[in-house]
């Protein structure tokens, strides 16, 4: 009996409600690894503006599209994701052939182009099939 009234002391005192009433001490944010953390918003726009990364912008509208594909069950989803990141390869081909001066490269880009066209028709296709609206 002395052990369970031990063990419901313990249990009562490291509950969360209880550790939410102690104050907390001031955090020192100049002595955090900001590495680590996501990208501020200043970054991200830094980023895209950079001379030296001519696909900053399409990165972004890229990344922003998938983000904000949230619509559906696992497989609508994932569906509806894949066609903007299919969207942002198409965007960052087309930049490629407008940069791009290796000839490799420009193919490559126009392959790009071509494939993921068709991968969205696809993809729209299995939308349309199940009753789902088009993206």
């Amino acid at each position: 009996m002395k052990f369970y009234f031990i063990a419901a002391a313990a249990f009562t005192l490291s509950s969360p409600v209880l550790a939410q009433q102690a104050p907390m001490p001031p955090m020192d944010h100049s002595k955090m690894d900001h590495s680590k953390m996501p990208m501020e918003q200043s970054d991200m726009m830094a980023m895209m503006n950079d001379p030296n990364n001519p696909y900053g912008a399409t990165e972004m509208e890229m990344h922003k599209k998938m983000m904000m594909a949230k619509q559906g069950l696992p497989s609508e989803l994932w569906t509806r994701k894949m066609i903007e990141h299919h969207r942002g390869a198409i965007a960052m081909s087309r930049v490629a052939l407008e940069k791009a001066t290796d000839k490799q490269t420009r193919n490559m880009a126009q392959m790009t182009i071509t494939t993921q066209t068709r991968e969205i028709a696809k993809m729209q296709a299995w939308l349309k099939s199940h009753d789902k609206p088009a993206q």
